[in-house]
């Protein structure tokens, strides 16, 4: 669908929307790794984490220029960690192998918060 845009003046401007892809040509402000994306791909690879969790109402990320990492949250003390599990495994458990994950990694404290425990996957049967 095509969704035309107009300038203040009401006039019609270029289409919004582009019936042929078109090559992105801007400048990516951060495309080097941060702490924040290096803390995402380890905790993601432990196992029993599906995904990382935004929080209740979407807070926990951390900021970064253009972007954010979600469900990773860095302080100047502290470090959170929220995720949802699969629940295959007891949740104590999956705690402890993410702390020791990141202990390679962060020296900082650790705080992991379990927001969710993901349902079975309806397409598995």
């Amino acid at each position: 669908m095509i969704i035309p845009a107009s300038d203040h003046t009401g006039n019609p401007g270029r289409s919004l929307v582009s019936s042929t892809a078109e090559r992105w040509t801007g400048t990516v402000i951060d495309p080097d790794p941060t702490a924040a994306d290096d803390i995402a791909a380890l905790v993601l690879a432990v196992p029993d984490v599906v995904r990382l969790h935004a929080g209740r109402f979407g807070e926990v990320a951390t900021y970064l220029p253009g972007r954010r990492v979600t469900g990773i949250k860095l302080g100047a003390d502290l470090i959170e960690v929220h995720v949802v599990v699969a629940g295959q495994v007891p949740v104590r458990e999956t705690a402890q192998l993410l702390h020791a994950a990141l202990a390679t990694l962060v020296a900082s404290p650790v705080h992991v918060f379990v927001e969710d425990v993901a349902g079975p996957d309806p397409s598995a049967t």
